[in-house]
């Protein structure tokens, strides 16, 4: 079955005294784009992140947050006393003559660039932590892959329900198709017996055969019946397979809607005219619905 781009998965854990908990939302993009958000300690996993998503996701764009929460209450930051002491050196410097009486906030200070640093793990605490994002990440991801899968059959049942309304009107155009000919050669051999009965003239059938089938032959719908046919056929198999066609379904309902304006500018009758605006009103049901699948 179809998967939608749209979906959410979340993977929690406390190790060490760290509650991990990475968020992973993709919504609708035409390619595949992801935008990560990792705390600095844990920046150096961004290429691993990014590598695991695309093996996973083929499109749609991909917002991934990881939280780091310390609950041991052991520090996860450390200050920088040389670079805290250098600016305050140079604040002093600044002030003219006696600089006993200025103050300095420290607390606004810790916002200055360089002041608070990430501790840096040691190698055996970094492969842990490792270990547990990649970890939760997959375990986020299938979460998300679920989500969208579910909410992809949500889509494909609609989508197949468009593609049945389509076949019904179809149906009536197909049967409807060759009256039209026919009536078209009743009215015009009378509309041609009323301008000749005052000339007492006679109607040439030959002729009025050649003009019937002409108009026959340019009101000839078959072929696009046909093709429109094939392409729900493959629309709705597409539908039915569990690999990303979303481009695929894009490409064919531009194609169905190609045939029911050819149908539409070929026949000129009221009955297949109507059916025509219905099977358009469907498939621009469709391609909005398309542009949410993967």
């Amino acid at each position: 079955m179809i998967t939608s781009m749209t979906g959410f998965g979340q993977a929690c854990a406390e190790i060490e005294g760290v509650v991990y908990t990475v968020e992973i939302r993709s919504v609708n993009n035409r390619y595949f784009k992801a935008s990560l958000r990792l705390p600095d300690i844990a920046a150096f996993l961004e290429g691993e992140i990014e590598k695991l998503t695309r093996e996973s996701i083929q499109r749609g764009t991909l917002n991934y947050s990881l939280r780091m929460k310390n609950v041991s209450g052991q520090a996860l930051f450390d200050i920088d006393e040389n670079t805290l002491n250098a600016y305050v050196g140079r604040l002093r410097r600044l002030v003219p003559g006696d600089a006993s009486e200025c103050t300095i906030d420290l607390a606004s200070m810790l916002g200055l660039p360089g002041i608070v640093q990430p501790i840096i793990p040691d190698a055996e605490h970094t492969e842990r932590m490792k270990s547990t994002i990649l970890k939760l990440s997959s375990e986020a991801l299938e979460q998300l892959k679920q989500s969208r899968l579910e909410e992809g059959r949500a889509l494909a049942e609609d989508l197949l329900n468009h593609c049945r309304k389509m076949r019904d009107d179809l149906e009536v155009i197909r049967q409807r198709k060759d009256a039209v000919v026919r009536e078209y050669h009743e009215k015009l051999r009378k509309r041609i017996e009323e301008l000749l009965s005052q000339a007492q003239l006679r109607i040439d059938n030959d002729l009025l055969a050649r003009e019937v089938a002409i108009y026959a032959d340019r009101s000839d719908i078959n072929e696009e019946i046909t093709r429109l046919d094939s392409h729900v056929t493959q629309f709705e198999s597409c539908c039915r397979k569990g690999d990303a066609v979303g481009r695929r379904l894009d490409f064919i309902t531009q194609e169905m809607l190609r045939e029911a304006n050819t149908i539409a500018s070929k026949a000129s009758d009221a009955v297949i005219a109507q059916c025509v605006i219905d099977i358009k009103c469907a498939i621009d049901r469709i391609k909005e619905q398309v542009q949410n699948v993967e």
